[in-house]
């Protein structure tokens, strides 16, 4: 189990993969703080055009690891760090594309939800338990729920909290593209070519746009 690896390709494409497959890839305040230091490093790249998140097996990430938000030296590290990590990934001015090869829980919908596109793999499932665990979610993710994928969608994920199915996810809008395992990478590898193919200034600003327009 390591921490999400950063591979950069000569085209420009950026793949970030998490690592902890024994734990369904959830994410430690390690990994959220290598996810940071990444998406600064992309930033500063000039090379970077599009990044592609991802992982292995039949869950794509189970969010954050909850064992941690009790930690007796939480008071020194940044409380908001799950929350941060999320906005930096939505800020990053490169498009951003999430290969959902499994199911998505607890924050990690929201660490989809903040790439530009969602391509999923048949047989996967959605699931928001902060209400059952007794935890108020924080107020950027709301936002961005509510942003794209309406308001009562929004209501259905957070307060109902059960499972929603693949089909589902595709109908709200959550998911850009459902298909078959099998056709996961190339289905990716169509949107990230088609982004490669843009104009990366014209691409950036455009997204940074939109993102504010979505915010009011």
């Amino acid at each position: 189990m390591r921490e999400p690896l950063l591979h950069l390709a000569e085209d420009g494409r950026a793949t970030i993969t998490l690592q902890r497959p024994l734990h369904h890839h959830r994410l430690h305040r390690e990994d959220l703080m290598a996810l940071q230091a990444h998406f600064h490093a992309l930033a500063a790249s000039p090379s970077a055009r599009v990044l592609v998140i991802t992982s292995s097996g039949p869950v794509f990430c189970s969010g954050f690891h909850l064992g941690e938000l009790e930690e007796a030296d939480a008071a020194s590290a940044d409380p908001q760090l799950f929350e941060h990590t999320v906005d930096a990934l939505e800020a990053l001015s490169l498009p951003t594309v999430a290969r959902l090869n499994g199911s998505v829980y607890g924050g990690a919908t929201d660490l989809a939800l903040a790439c530009d596109f969602r391509i999923g793999a048949t047989g996967m499932e959605l699931r928001m338990p902060a209400a059952r665990l007794g935890l108020h979610y924080y107020a950027s993710g709301l936002q961005r729920y509510v942003s794209r994928v309406g308001l009562q969608a929004a209501k259905r994920l957070f307060l109902l909290a059960q499972p929603v199915t693949d089909e589902e996810l595709l109908r709200i809008g959550y998911l850009d593209q459902l298909v078959p395992p099998a056709d996961l990478d190339a289905a990716t590898d169509n949107v990230v070519q088609a982004l490669l193919a843009g104009a990366p200034m014209a691409l950036q600003g455009m997204k940074l746009s939109l993102n504010d327009t979505a915010r009011g």
